[in-house]
């Protein structure tokens, strides 16, 4: 029997692929931040580029630990990516901190540069804090109005507008106060409201409002969830795909990823590759 490994080269049409950036935390466990940001960029079809603001020590089960970044190496990092792979489309996770947040800003405010997607990533499942509160005001007066979308989930978007938000007429009203009060297109995510039968979301660009829902996938673990969302947004942004039609898909794309969840381990992890 022979060892012999035999290769041979193959046309691959899809060898041009766009490229996105993720400027968010890695997750050690893989379920979200950078690495789940990586493997939608990749299922889509797009190549994928990071700048990690953070490492953290975490499992599906909550965050151990956090060490954050340099601002000196972030921005090392983010011109590095835009030197020699120029990103058609840039996503930020979690941030964590002011001086973080202002490398972003610094970057955004030159002219030319592509769309922001905004996962304004404030509190883990788990419950662990993930972004300093004296951050918060910089996110809301500074990065937002450079972005071309943010992308609360319920609590979050509590934090954007200052009010509890109970029911799907209230997600209506926090999209579209917003967008007035930062500039950007804001998609409000309803999966954690109570009492429906799906998830309900919410998207407005000051042009018109869209409403977005899937059933619910019960048994199956939400961690990673509105990491990939936002990633597949950018990734279908870099792809040259209109906001709304990158908005529409993505939220396919997290049904599908919610609903091919897979076991590893004791837990459950996206079904990212069930979408190639």
């Amino acid at each position: 029997m022979s060892n012999e490994v035999r290769i041979r080269k193959t046309q691959n049409s899809n060898c041009d692929a766009p490229i996105a950036l993720t400027i968010a935390g890695s997750d050690s466990g893989g379920g979200a931040g950078i690495q789940a940001d990586l493997h939608t960029f990749a299922a889509l079809g797009v190549h994928g580029t990071s700048a990690i603001t953070c490492l953290t020590a975490q499992n599906p089960r909550g965050v151990r630990g956090i060490q954050a970044c340099s601002p000196k190496l972030l921005r090392h990092q983010m011109d590095a990516v835009f030197v020699e792979l120029k990103p058609a489309a840039v996503k930020t996770g979690m941030l964590f901190a002011t001086p973080l947040i202002r490398v972003v800003i610094e970057r955004f405010q030159q002219q030319g540069m592509p769309p922001l997607v905004v996962d304004p990533v404030m509190v883990a499942t788990s419950g662990a804090r993930l972004l300093k509160p004296s951050a918060i005001a910089v996110i809301k007066k500074e990065l937002l109005p450079l972005a071309t979308l943010v992308t609360p989930n319920l609590d979050e978007a509590e934090i954007l507008v200052g009010r509890k938000l109970r029911d799907v007429e209230a997600l209506r009203s926090a999209a579209r106060e917003i967008h007035e009060r930062f500039g950007c297109a804001a998609l409000v995510k309803g999966g954690h409201l109570r009492g429906l039968a799906e998830a309900v979301d919410v998207f407005n660009d000051g042009q018109g409002e869209w409403m977005l829902s899937a059933p619910f996938v019960k048994g199956v673990s939400t961690h990673g969830t509105g990491c990939t969302y936002s990633a597949a947004i950018t990734a279908n942004l870099a792809l040259g795909r209109s906001l709304v039609d990158s908005v529409s898909a993505a939220k396919n794309f997290i049904t599908n990823a919610i609903a091919n969840s897979c076991h590893i381990g004791r837990h459950q992890v996206l079904g990212w590759a069930a979408q190639k």
